[in-house]
């Protein structure tokens, strides 16, 4: 395929990418629905079913562009692009509360399990760091740190499961707090029937990921760019609009905690990226082939979920224009991690 993109014209491989775009987000607009009712019908609750099925079907598109470029020797790509899509999709919280107007997006969607979400999600992103720090060391091709995350993921969703079910703390209810059972599921289907159209939207979805991963390379070969520059700004970006997507349909449903819950979960799964690509990529650990940009923005990931949480346990009911703090911090984060970027030229 990278011959036949290759071949195309500059608008045509524009054009490509927008056609690829606009499957993903359609895609995404009819998995927020069956995930709410998937929530509703089986009483796993908002915040788990965005965390697990609705961001990790959403997160598939990204996950295989990082295995295809790792398979294919670009390391830096496959790490930019993950740690790029977390960013971007913690920046979409940000939008999310200003679309929601009622009060600060955080405070409304308060959740013990989504606060869980984000701390896991912020061990899981400081485990890179470890292993792109230390000794470069690997087995059959793949770092320990990467075994690791994997269990402390499988071990955190345990975890956020259990404090959901039996939580050791209440969330204090204000007028402004939201709750499930305010918006009980329509969809009358027969669950089988739900998880078997979730299931083609996923196909879908990987699909289109594999399809990103190739106009990618592409595009940095035909204008000249960093493989990292278009991981982190271009592929992570796009394969990141599922998550755009179903944050502002979620919260047109008022599935406040699938909304906040599929940004904190997708990003918890992403992490997961860099597993898989470590095994893929065969020239050693893929940490250490790591480039300073993917860095960077591991460490941009890193502050900006620590705000986010930030915000979640202190739940400002109202903030400036009507948004909290936090999201005023994570546009100004990401604007300044993305002119220090663009500035470097990758």
């Amino acid at each position: 395929m990278q011959d036949i993109l290759l071949g195309l014209p500059s608008w045509g491989l524009v054009a490509t990418f927008a056609v690829t775009a606009l499957v993903v987000t359609l895609v995404s607009i009819k998995a927020t629905s069956l995930a709410d009712a998937i929530a509703d019908r089986t009483g796993l609750g908002e915040a788990m079913v965005g965390a697990v099925v609705l961001g990790g079907a959403t997160s598939l598109s990204g996950v295989v562009v990082s295995v295809t470029v790792a398979a294919q020797g670009d390391a830096s790509f496959a790490i930019s692009n993950a740690v790029g899509g977390i960013a971007a999709q913690t920046l979409f919280l940000a939008i999310g509360d200003a679309v929601y107007r009622r009060a600060n997006l955080e405070h409304a969607a308060a959740e013990p399990a989504t606060l869980f979400q984000a701390v896991l999600l912020i061990i899981l992103l400081s485990l890179p760091l470890c292993a792109i720090a230390g000794p470069e060391i690997s087995y059959l091709g793949i770092h320990p740190v990467s075994v690791v995350m994997f269990l402390a993921y499988l071990a955190g969703l345990k975890a956020a499961s259990a404090v959901r079910e039996n939580p050791m703390w209440v969330i204090v209810r204000t007028p402004l707090t939201r709750y499930e059972a305010d918006d009980p599921t329509e969809d009358r289907r027969p669950l089988p029937v739900i998880f078997g159209l979730f299931a083609a939207l996923v196909v879908v979805m990987a699909a289109a990921g594999w399809v990103i991963s190739q106009l990618g390379t592409s595009t940095a070969v035909r204008f000249g760019l960093s493989t990292g520059l278009v991981g982190s700004l271009l592929t992570a970006v796009i394969t990141s609009l599922p998550e755009l997507v179903t944050t502002l349909t979620a919260i047109r449903r008022g599935a406040l905690q699938l909304a906040v819950g599929g940004i904190i979960g997708g990003n918890t799964f992403d992490t997961l990226f860099l597993v898989a690509s470590d095994v893929a990529y065969r020239d050693g650990s893929l940490y250490h082939a790591a480039a300073r940009t993917d860095l960077y923005w591991l460490g941009t990931g890193l502050l900006m979920t620590s705000i986010l949480l930030a915000g979640l346990v202190l739940r400002q009911r109202q903030g400036f224009a009507r948004i909290g703090w936090e999201s005023t911090g994570l546009v100004v984060i990401y604007a300044t991690a993305l002119a220090v970027q663009v500035a470097a030229g990758g």
